[in-house]
């Protein structure tokens, strides 16, 4: 937890000491008051539909040590109105409280002097992230960033979090238009970073692959030449990484020449099993593109001079996300949530996991729509629909406008109407789920973050209770995903 005087705050911000004692420390930052521990440091951020000034009076209540607010004409003289019986609280004033957060944060990490590690890339970066941070736990004091914390809020809070005891900090950077890479790497100044893939992700906003690419290699730009870039040697915009920065670069591949490379990739009880250097390492996480996630943290490890016997023995240890491939073995059907989040790339790796689940009366895909694709949005969804029957998924539950497209690909590719069932809602699917979900199938649900499917999710849930385990036994996730086989390699 990061610790400052109120005097810190207002000289790291260029912010105006409005009332309070200077010289009053401050233990933690939020930016929100349901979360607001007594004695934090508490930034106002206002949204398009929310004016931050208004949670003053919460923030002083919940016993902030401090707030910023957004400075305006008549602030200091509505204090007492605004923080109620709260009157001691230090209150400082910037034009843009969100601005102040971040250089908060950068001022912060200029002082703790630690490698920061950005992690981009249109799949996999939260994923890379988790078995980063998970590995380096055993080695080091590492800060990573919470969930999916990648924006102009997130990393500033993940920077914030780290203190003087901390050795390493890993930062999840995202985009959703040009420049937002950039930006966040003049707040966090990253020394190290990891590029994991290039897909058609937020299309809406970058325009292209291209684009994508280009906004990516912001962070192989920012790079001193005293640091290092991991790379996905598979990656068809890797050298255009690689001419993007001064620093040295780590690749890795599958059944490549990367300098991390697996070979002999196989998949056995919810495992995937692979050789490194002449080691058998074996990830309990399913999938090529899981694997290719954990390459480039162990290549991380290595930039950061860390010998990979000291963390490869922690790989077996690695626990997964909620809402990334998490399965529920439920009496009457086997439930696959991948809800987290949806793009084409990794659309495609959930439609192999589930064409390689075997031994079910049903393959069934529930495909919500994937957003931020812009004017490819229907080209996306009808590929999605088509690989789907392709890949042998025997049933399509389509949620949303855009998954118009994937019924028309679907039965284009040969399926069965009766198999193609559309619906406008997340509400509709949940008022027929008895009818789309039926005893013997096995589910996967796969949408946008926006479309809210993990509501679907707990819906089948409640409607299959989880399965009971006979004399400590029963059968396990490993169980389930023992039954896979032909899983196809590919690349996300």
């Amino acid at each position: 937890m990061s610790n400052f005087l109120v005097e810190d705050v207002a000289v790291a911000i260029g912010g105006q000491l409005l009332q309070g004692a200077p010289r009053n420390p401050l233990m933690g930052v939020s930016t929100d008051t349901r979360q607001l521990a007594k004695g934090e440091l508490f930034f106002a951020l206002s949204g398009p539909n929310f004016d931050g000034n208004q949670f003053a009076g919460a923030a002083a209540a919940a016993g902030a040590g401090c707030i910023v607010l957004r400075a305006e004409s008549g602030l200091a003289a509505s204090l007492p109105a605004i923080l109620g019986a709260n009157q001691n609280v230090a209150v400082i004033a910037h034009e843009d409280p969100k601005k102040a957060l971040g250089l908060l944060s950068s001022w912060h990490r200029r002082r703790l002097g630690l490698p920061v590690v950005g992690i981009t890339g249109s799949c996999g970066k939260t994923t890379t992230k988790n078995y980063l941070v998970q590995l380096l736990d055993g080695v080091r004091e590492v800060v990573g960033s919470p969930l999916s914390y990648n924006n102009n809020v997130g990393v500033p809070l993940t920077l914030l979090a780290a203190n003087g005891a901390s050795e390493v900090l890993v930062a999840e950077m995202g985009t959703n238009s040009p420049g937002e890479i950039s930006a966040l790497c003049n707040i966090a100044t990253p020394e190290a970073g990891i590029v994991t893939s290039i897909g058609a992700s937020h299309l809406e906003g970058l325009g292209s692959l291209e684009g994508v690419a280009m906004e990516k290699a912001d962070l192989a730009r920012s790079l001193p030449s005293r640091g290092f870039l991991v790379l996905n040697d598979d990656c068809r915009y890797s050298e255009l990484f690689r001419a993007s920065t001064k620093a040295k670069v780590i690749t890795f591949s599958i059944e490549g020449d990367g300098d991390l490379n697996a070979t002999d990739l196989w998949f056995n009880n919810g495992h995937s099993i692979f050789r490194l250097n002449g080691v058998e390492v074996t990830l309990p996480a399913l999938g090529t593109h899981n694997v290719q996630n954990l390459l480039a943290a162990l290549a991380a490890c290595v930039g950061l001079g860390i010998e990979l016997d000291q963390v490869l023995p922690g790989v077996a240890g690695i626990k997964g996300q909620s809402g990334r491939l998490e399965t529920f073995d439920l009496e009457g059907m086997h439930l696959i949530d991948d809800t987290y989040n949806a793009n084409p790339d990794s659309a495609r790796a959930a439609i192999r996991v589930l064409a390689g689940m075997h031994g079910f009366k049903k393959r069934v895909l529930v495909l919500g729509d994937m957003l931020e694709l812009g004017d490819f949005a229907a080209e996306m969804h009808h590929e999605l629909g088509r690989l789907a029957v392709e890949s042998g998924v025997d049933r399509l539950v389509l949620i949303g406008d855009l998954t118009r497209a994937a019924a028309a690909g679907a039965l284009e590719a040969g399926m069965a109407p009766e198999n193609v069932i559309h619906v406008a809602t997340l509400g509709d699917a949940q008022a027929d789920a008895r009818r789309l979900f039926q005893k013997g199938d096995v589910v996967l649900v796969k949408g946008s973050r926006g479309m809210a499917l993990e509501r679907l999710v707990k819906h089948i849930r409640s409607m299959f209770p989880a399965k009971r385990k006979k004399g400590g036994g029963g059968k396990s996730v490993e169980a389930l995903l023992a039954r896979m086989c032909g899983l196809t390699m590919g690349v996300l």
